[in-house]
């Protein structure tokens, strides 16, 4: 009920008028059933304008780090995210990482959309970055389809430095469903098929976001350019990729 309430009466009309976000591509999201979708991750408002572009509820795997701010603030944001059906993703590997994507085989398992970010955080540059296997271990042990989805826009909101966001127009791109196979608990735990199913979702997440693919993983690349600010090239993507420079794309209402 609040995510309804949110998406149709809060924030989604406002969201709408400030930043007329289009989409395109959204009947490539199934009407029923589980689904997967696998994004680029530019910005925290990522996960506002996908589930704006559709009809069904997504229930994202969100950093753990957000269920686990101390005091008043912390508690105010863990609540806020359980009413909005948010799961706490832990990204530290092992058994919390084991027991993060098992909460989000349960959302699979119960018909519903996932939504997930393979880079693990985002982007520090704009770039695209190598992907998690954790969209691969999900899809591989439920069968359900990914697709694969292109943000557009979202990075240069809130440039750095910025106090408040820019309004500029906002896009998202859906991609055609990838069947990678499932359900196979072989394949879900071979690594060298995770890494392969893994790699070809981030294929089609640069193909329909144009972004520059750096084949290395986004956290470590962050950490480099915090510690050397400005010795790196760090031009971010262009506002329309290339992928859409023919097509329909429209306006959400």
């Amino acid at each position: 009920m609040f995510y309804w309430f949110l998406k149709r009466v809060l924030v989604g009309p406002l969201v709408r008028l400030l930043f007329r976000p289009w989409a395109r591509g959204v009947d490539n999201v199934p009407d029923s059933g589980p689904v997967i979708l696998a994004a680029n991750h530019l910005s925290f408002m990522d996960s506002v304008f996908v589930p704006l572009a559709l009809r069904r509820p997504v229930v994202y795997l969100a950093k753990d780090e957000y269920f686990r701010r101390p005091g008043v603030r912390g508690a105010l944001t863990r609540r806020f995210f359980e009413m909005t059906g948010q799961l706490p993703m832990d990204r530290a590997g092992g058994a919390g990482s084991e027991a993060s994507l098992g909460l989000g085989e349960d959302v699979l398992e119960s018909g519903s959309v996932l939504g997930i970010y393979p880079e693990g955080t985002r982007s520090p540059d704009g770039r695209l970055h190598r992907g998690h296997t954790g969209v691969a271990r999900l899809a591989l042990a439920t069968g359900a389809p990914v697709v694969p989805v292109a943000v557009v826009g979202t990075d240069r909101l809130r440039p750095a430095g910025a106090r408040l966001p820019r309004l500029r127009r906002v896009g998202t791109v859906f991609g055609e469903p990838l069947r990678l196979g499932g359900p196979d608990p072989a394949a879900a735990a071979d690594r060298f098929a995770l890494r392969r199913a893994t790699d070809r979702v981030m294929d089609e997440i640069m193909r329909l976001s144009g972004q520059e693919y750096t084949g290395v993983y986004a956290a470590p690349r962050a950490r480099l350019l915090a510690a050397a600010p400005g010795a790196f090239d760090s031009s971010g993507n262009s506002d329309t990729p290339k992928s859409l420079s023919r097509g329909s794309v429209h306006r959400l209402r």
